[in-house]
């Protein structure tokens, strides 16, 4: 199955309290924190909400 590499560019400073709880949701702290995560709908739509704050890659 396909795998998402999802790594945090921006600062959640700024942004709702949304965002800031769907990064922490995904496991990222900080800039430059990178997670791998299954690609299913539910983290695609996680990713969608913060789009403008990290960088998506798939992985095999």
């Amino acid at each position: 199955m396909t795998r998402l590499k999802v790594t945090q560019k921006k600062s959640e400073i700024g942004g709702t309290s949304g965002q800031r709880n769907t990064l922490r949701s995904l496991g990222l702290k900080r800039i430059g924190d990178t997670v791998v995560k299954e690609d299913r709908p539910e983290i695609r739509g996680m990713v969608n909400t913060v789009s403008h704050l990290v960088v998506v890659e798939e992985v095999d």
